[in-house]
């Protein structure tokens, strides 16, 4: 079984490199027609066969992590805190430690830390704080994603369709 599941996973491996260069091909191609270029600021883009019944979708992921700088955001927000209600209280100071917990890899998780860049609060230091956050945000990679979908004859909506062995 060893061998087949290499061989397997090669195989898998070898499919996904190959869609994914047929879909960059496919980009460039129509792109050049036009003399645009395709997908977001991240490359993500969606594609639909000519009859509508499937769908692929490849979305590029960033892994970010912060550097240093994020500890001078959080002790901008502490401050700001501590003006604001004169000795914050535990459930305010409690949110912001929230946010800002360490995970089991001893990394903070950007996603909760950004969240607090969603909060409308018009305050100098708050904006500085926001600022060194999003200063403190370092891409240290990217994958990409394949995700295939099928339209369905009862409703049309589209079915993801899973290439993982578990789920078929």
């Amino acid at each position: 079984y060893e061998i087949q599941a290499s061989d397997w996973s090669s195989d898998v491996c070898s499919s996904d490199l190959q869609m994914q260069q047929e879909i960059a091909d496919y980009l460039d191609l129509s792109a050049s027609e036009y003399g645009v270029s395709y997908g977001g600021a991240k490359g993500n883009v969606t594609l639909t066969s000519f009859d509508g019944k499937f769908k692929v979708e490849r979305a590029i992921g960033e892994h970010r992590i912060f550097d240093e700088r994020i500890q001078a955001a959080k002790q901008l927000i502490d401050s700001c805190i501590t003006r604001w209600s004169d000795g914050a209280s535990v459930q305010i100071v409690a949110l912001v430690d929230h946010a800002f917990r360490v995970n089991k890899q001893g990394h903070i998780d950007v996603n909760q830390v950004l969240s607090l860049r969603a909060l409308d609060i018009e305050d100098a230091d708050w904006k500085e704080a926001m600022d060194a956050i999003a200063d403190a945000i370092q891409v240290t990679g990217t994958s990409t994603y394949l995700r295939l979908y099928e339209r369905q004859g009862e409703d049309g909506s589209y079915k993801m369709l899973s290439l993982d062995p578990a789920k078929l």
